[in-house]
């Protein structure tokens, strides 16, 4: 699994790491590891680029999910 694609997943499952991100998300992503091209992908919200960063084959349903740059829930 991606870096990234376990951030988004972390996002997607706690809360407590949903409310870091939302308060400071360029800490939050540094923090986890994230690049300067991942934190970017996430900041613009730029589906395209995250999945292809994530690894993640757009076919298979990322341009449906929400929450995963920051959305409330």
């Amino acid at each position: 699994m991606s870096k990234l694609l376990g951030y988004l997943n972390l996002l997607d499952t706690d809360a407590a790491a949903r409310a870091t991100h939302a308060a400071d998300p360029a800490t939050a992503m540094t923090q986890f590891g994230l690049n300067d091209a991942e934190q970017g992908a996430v900041l613009s919200g730029d589906k395209a680029a995250i999945g292809q960063l994530a690894g993640v084959d757009l076919k298979d349903g990322l341009t449906t999910q929400s929450g995963c740059t920051g959305d409330a829930r």
